[in-house]
């Protein structure tokens, strides 16, 4: 301010002189209090021609059309600059953080949907886009219900009672295959809603499997327990003879061996989720573990076929000269329950083949075919689930436990190979498992 009126009274100043200098000395006096006020004016003028400057730049906004002001009035547009690129600086930091915070909100696996107070998207990311069928273009500022259509989130948007989720089906959720959501409310802000979904469709499926797992467990033990009591209660309150006795003590170790194959096989599965994959380190001689195979599979089908005569004609041919990295012990149980099952599913006499062969690709097949009577199309995407079977009753006339062909997958998956099953009913099967070449090792000395 001090400048600004020491400038006042110099244009007053020279606005005097100017007077006494023009003028007669007559009238110098006269003169020089015009030149006062005409230098006052001017000093108006010009001052007030900078704050229109000033003004008009202000109006317009643009920092970078810098106002050329001096004085007073330029100090003034420096510190208003100064304002205004700190606030644009500020907006431009708040602007990278809320781009930021979106973009953490497009990253979640969770589904987020910003409402207004009335259930209007305002935002949603990318993920409940494809939970819900949104689309960004299209979908902005609709009412979310009118969209999802699910009469269960209707009711809990009306009920306006957030305290727990809401399980619905997904968009893509089909009777062959449910997806199912779980869809929360949160309150926030002056009314607005935060909407958060997320799959929960493998979880079901988990929670169905342990279920089922343990119904199917408890009833595969329960029944020959049950038959172990009756015999037992048979012994310890009925006169027998030798004979008879004989016959149900057989029955009991029959039933008791049922048992023990059953707790050996869920042991064998939990041991192959719980371990990691076998390493490249151990070697396994194919050859060697084929004749460990073959002798193995003629005494099932002795025992089973009631003799030798009556046994299964087992052809092990096309025997790859190599060796496999890998668990010798896995392969060998995942080799023997594809044997098995076909012997103990194969009528006695008929044939069963074994191959271990090099492919056009140089990985290596191992498949066994059986003549047996085959499966249905409709059963074998299901035939590695836990104690599927496709005909029970003869499943349990055949001893098996509803867990090899689980077994054999796990074993095939931590070996990087692949379990093929093919079969036509009346026809027989052929089940095969394709390792990869990077697990074969063909150069043997």
């Amino acid at each position: 301010m001090l400048l600004r009126f020491l400038s006042f009274v110099v244009f007053q100043a020279l606005g005097a002189l100017a007077g006494w200098y023009l003028a007669a000395p007559a009238a110098a006096v006269k003169f020089s209090l015009l030149g006062l006020v005409v230098g006052g004016l001017c000093w108006f003028v010009v001052d007030m021609t900078r704050s229109l400057r000033l003004q008009h730049w202000l109006r317009k906004g643009d920092m970078s059309d810098v106002a050329t002001v001096s004085g007073v009035w330029g100090e003034i547009a420096d510190r208003a600059r100064r304002l205004v690129r700190a606030k644009e600086q500020a907006l431009r930091d708040s602007q990278n953080r809320l781009h930021e915070f979106l973009l953490a909100l497009q990253a979640s696996p969770n589904g987020v949907v910003l409402l207004e107070a009335q259930g209007h998207i305002e935002w949603f990311n990318q993920m409940a886009g494809t939970h819900f069928g949104l689309d960004a273009k299209r979908d902005m500022l609709q009412h979310f219900s009118n969209l999802v259509r699910d009469p269960g989130f209707a009711s809990y948007f009306a009920a306006h009672d957030f305290k727990s989720e809401l399980d619905m089906p997904g968009r893509d959720s089909t009777p062959s295959r449910p997806v199912k959501l779980s869809v929360q409310l949160y309150p926030y802000g002056e009314g607005r809603l935060l909407l958060l979904s997320r799959d929960v469709t493998a979880l079901e499926q988990a929670d169905a499997m342990r279920r089922d797992f343990v119904a199917n467990v408890s009833h595969e033990i329960r029944t020959p327990l049950t038959v172990l009591a009756g015999f037992v209660e048979t012994l310890q309150t009925l006169p027998l003879n030798e004979s008879e006795r004989v016959h149900y003590l057989a029955l009991m170790s029959t039933q008791a061996q049922r048992m023990q194959s059953l707790v050996q096989d869920l042991l064998t599965l939990s041991r192959l989720e719980g371990s990691p994959p076998p390493s490249f380190s151990e070697r396994v001689n194919m050859p060697t573990l084929m004749r460990q195979l073959q002798e193995d599979g003629a005494s099932l089908s002795s025992v089973l076929t009631g003799g030798l005569d009556k046994a299964h004609v087992l052809v092990f041919d096309a025997i790859l000269d190599c060796e496999m990295t890998g668990s010798g012990h896995e392969l060998l149980s995942a080799m023997s329950n594809l044997l098995s099952n076909a012997i103990r599913y194969t009528p006695a006499g008929g044939g069963i083949r074994v191959r271990l062969a090099l492919l056009p690709d140089d990985r290596v097949e191992f498949s066994v075919r059986d003549s047996g009577p085959g499966i249905a199309p409709e059963h074998i995407p299901r035939l590695t689930e836990r104690f599927y079977r496709v005909d029970r009753s003869r499943s349990r006339d055949t001893g098996g436990t509803g867990l090899g062909l689980a077994i054999v997958k796990h074993v095939a998956q931590r070996h990087g190979a692949e379990l093929h099953i093919q079969s036509t009913p009346g026809k027989g099967s052929v089940f095969s498992i394709v390792f990869p070449n990077n697990r074969v090792n063909l150069s043997i000395a």
